[in-house]
């Protein structure tokens, strides 16, 4: 069995500190799934390191995902590929012309 260094799994556990997660507030056994409930409120937990503590409430699923993916405000740098225009032909198989 391949044992890992300490350090590795300490790197990747102080990775998910400040973690974010949403967790349904319904009551009952009713069903929890994001999209059955849309707008059911949710807590926001952040893990800790050890355990996930209270962090803040959302009233529905999109304040939730608001919170939870931040959008960037950053643009684009990459510009759409220019469209190529359409040569003349027969139509989506055409056969070459002598000299193309």
């Amino acid at each position: 069995m391949d044992d890992e260094p300490l350090s590795d799994w300490a790197k990747r556990r102080d990775a998910k500190i400040g973690r974010l997660r949403a967790v349904p507030l319904v009551s009952g056994d009713g069903p929890k799934a994001s999209h059955l409930n849309p707008d059911a409120p949710r807590a926001i937990q952040r893990w800790n390191g050890y355990t996930w503590e209270p962090h803040g409430t959302a009233a529905n699923l999109m304040e939730t995902q608001r919170l939870l993916h931040p959008r960037d405000e950053e643009t684009p740098t990459m510009a759409a590929p220019q469209p190529r225009p359409l040569r003349a032909g027969r139509g989506r198989h055409r056969k070459p012309r002598p000299g193309e």
